[in-house]
């Protein structure tokens, strides 16, 4: 006999299973690299407008690290390697961890 859920069990389940596919790129503040350019890597990557890419930058730079991206691992797994082809140190890590 199949076994009978609530609504509520349902949506419980997809929001743990959406936590479960969330991981976040993260790039770390390096000695090398310019404000500017980090700021110039979001906007052209990204595509986040110069207020945003700029608000990322200054939490790099002042933090230590920004999330710059939100999504499944694999996404964030091309996101930290186009960060690398940039020179930037980025990771990437499970977001709900």
């Amino acid at each position: 006999m199949p076994v009978q859920t609530t609504p509520d069990q349902e949506i419980k389940v997809h929001q743990d299973e959406r936590l479960a596919d969330a991981w976040i790129t993260i790039v770390w503040n390096d000695p090398v690299n310019l404000m500017s350019y980090v700021s110039w890597v979001f906007r052209s990557y990204f595509g986040y407008p110069a207020e945003k890419a700029d608000k990322l930058m200054r939490q790099v730079h002042e933090a230590g690290r920004a999330v710059v991206s939100t999504g499944n691992r694999e996404q964030m797994e091309v996101d930290v390697q186009a960060m690398h082809s940039f020179g930037l140190w980025a990771t990437l890590q499970q977001g709900g961890a």
